[in-house]
């Protein structure tokens, strides 16, 4: 067991306090006693890995995982819930990865939640996340950064995670207030789920770079999913708006290096696009587990056209650095 997979979610902490609740998100119970995830536009019947500690580590182990950053589930919109619904669920929940992390060996590290509709909570949260729980970082709402200015309304936050040395996750989620998009008149699941999502993580990466949040915050590590989404296939275009419209400047390719990006849910062809625009260095390992459960290193990483010193730099190098860098 090799592989470090920086991306995937847990939702153990958080089952209880959903099946208390009869609105989305909520947990119920099928006709034959599962578990149902009923997020904010779909249900979905929730495998053991979404709760089971012990079906997840089988999973690594078959998947020679060595280590696995599990994740508050930023994606269903608890985090963005009105503080006095969701403060005390997510404070418990963050205990309870802490817990888990530190008894398990070096087989997790955990990114926490924060209440978000508060941000002075959030942030006096994102202090104790690092200094009280020690774990590396938290999950943000993507959402935040399709924009400088929603992003602005970040900045305590981003502060506290400067000032601890941390790891913030830019994964797809709704801001506070927020609705679900309606679904798409035909192939809503590819439209939204695929092609939406990848180009609105590439506005989110933008925001990054244009808002120059790096330089800002030089002790914040920002991780992008799903290797930036559409950046890696359009960075040639944008290098060639940048010199054919005002102010006729070179695109700051190298800015992109400012962040890091995991493979989730990805293909080895994707992989090796953004090996060539971000370099080796600056990917890692993501599976997107339990929503997803491929065997990414067998199917995307060794199947990649890359050489051995770059797969195994995704593999755990990069993962490594950056964890390393938040013990």
């Amino acid at each position: 067991m090799t592989a470090i997979d920086m991306h995937s979610h847990y939702y153990g902490g958080l089952v209880d306090d959903l099946l208390t609740r009869t609105t989305r998100p909520f947990v119920s119970r099928n006709d034959k006693g599962r578990l149902v995830l009923n997020a904010m536009t779909a249900s979905t019947v929730m495998s053991d890995g979404y709760t089971d500690l012990a079906a997840r580590l089988a999973w690594m182990n078959a998947n020679r995982i060595a280590t696995q950053l599990i994740t508050f589930p930023g994606a269903l919109g608890v985090d963005v819930m009105p503080v006095a619904e969701v403060a005390v669920p997510i404070r418990a929940f963050n205990d309870h990865l802490a817990a888990i992390c530190a008894g398990s060996g070096g087989r997790f590290a955990g990114l926490a939640g924060l209440p978000l509709a508060d941000i002075a909570l959030a942030r006096a949260e994102m202090v104790r996340v690092r200094r009280e729980l020690r774990l590396p970082g938290v999950i943000l709402p993507g959402d935040y950064f399709l924009s400088a200015s929603s992003a602005a309304l970040l900045t305590p936050v981003f502060e506290a995670a400067d000032e601890t040395g941390a790891l913030l996750m830019i994964h797809p989620g709704l801001m506070p207030g927020a609705v679900p998009p309606e679904p798409y008149p035909d192939a809503t699941v590819y439209r939204a789920s695929v092609l939406n999502l990848q180009a609105s993580l590439a506005q989110m990466g933008m925001t990054v770079l244009s808002a120059k949040l790096a330089e800002a915050y030089p002790r914040i590590t920002f991780q992008l999913v799903n290797l930036g989404g559409t950046i890696p296939f359009v960075l040639e275009r944008l290098e060639a708006v940048a010199l054919s419209r005002p102010p006729h400047e070179p695109f700051a390719r190298a800015s992109l290096r400012g962040m890091v990006y995991d493979c989730a849910s990805l293909g080895p062809r994707a992989l090796e696009l953004a090996v060539r625009v971000f370099g080796a260095d600056r990917v890692m390992l993501g599976t997107d587990y339990p929503i997803f459960s491929p065997d990414q290193v067998t199917h995307t990483l060794e199947a990649a056209e890359l050489g051995d010193a770059d797969k195994a730099m995704i593999l755990r190098g990069t993962a490594e650095r950056v964890l390393g860098s938040l013990a």
